[in-house]
């Protein structure tokens, strides 16, 4: 809960005092998602130092917001979820991600880039359907950054949750999408498409033609690219 109070019985008031402060509504954004332990957080909220986290989390376990568990035989970390509290915040979270995509101009969006973000979003969103009978390897490299964050794995595997390395595997690569950090943004949240986006030749698709569709398939766009934008 925010320490500053707005000294008001209002229940708008009361849930600003405790959603309001800075990462917190991100934070359970990424617990919706399906994060629930510490380091996937962190990954959801790669800016956000790992003691704000720390104390974020006791915070909305305080509000009852979040519920801790202990870790399960044979893991090392605690888990956790959002209680039945916190789910209620879904629609809340959902509906301020959609007055975003349609009213915060695209300009002010794309000045904040961040290629871990972008990639760990695409690798929770990816939908791998039909899911290879082998282990397939695309590799993402954006033209524009600097190495560690230039070059990113995507590996796709039956049986297994797509994974994200930002470190070479050292597995033959299917496909290579070569782009730069702000057009695979925008094809994300449907600013632009993948026709567009290849037809300026600002993304290229190196590797078989048949797995350059399914990519296309498999990465639909964020939760909100569907929302159109409107002028303010």
């Amino acid at each position: 809960m925010s320490n500053v109070s707005y000294r008001q019985f209002c229940p708008v008031a009361m849930a600003a005092e405790v959603l309001c402060n800075r990462w917190t509504l991100l934070l359970v954004r990424e617990l919706m998602l399906g994060s629930c332990h510490f380091n996937d957080l962190r990954r959801g909220v790669p800016r956000m130092s790992s003691a704000l986290l720390a104390k974020r989390l006791r915070e909305l376990e305080a509000c009852g917001i979040v519920a801790r568990t202990a870790p399960a035989r044979g893991a090392d970390a605690h888990e956790y979820h959002l209680t039945a509290a916190g789910q209620e915040l879904r629609p809340i979270v959902e509906a301020v991600g959609v007055w975003g995509q349609r009213w915060v101009t695209t300009e002010a969006t794309l000045r904040h880039l961040d290629a871990n973000l972008l990639m760990w979003d695409i690798r929770r969103n990816v939908r791998p359907e039909p899911v290879p009978a082998a282990r397939t390897t695309i590799e993402f490299i954006f033209s524009d950054r600097a190495p560690p964050e230039r070059n990113y794995w995507l590996l796709v595997e039956r049986g297994h949750e797509p994974d994200l390395c930002t470190v070479d595997p050292g597995f033959d690569v299917d496909l290579y999408v070569s782009t730069d950090l702000r057009t695979l943004t925008e094809v994300w949240l449907g600013y632009s498409d993948w026709q567009r986006a290849m037809g300026s030749g600002a993304l290229r698709l190196t590797g078989t033609p048949e797995l350059a569709a399914r990519l296309r398939a498999w990465l639909p766009g964020s939760a909100f690219a569907a929302v159109a934008k409107q002028a303010a």
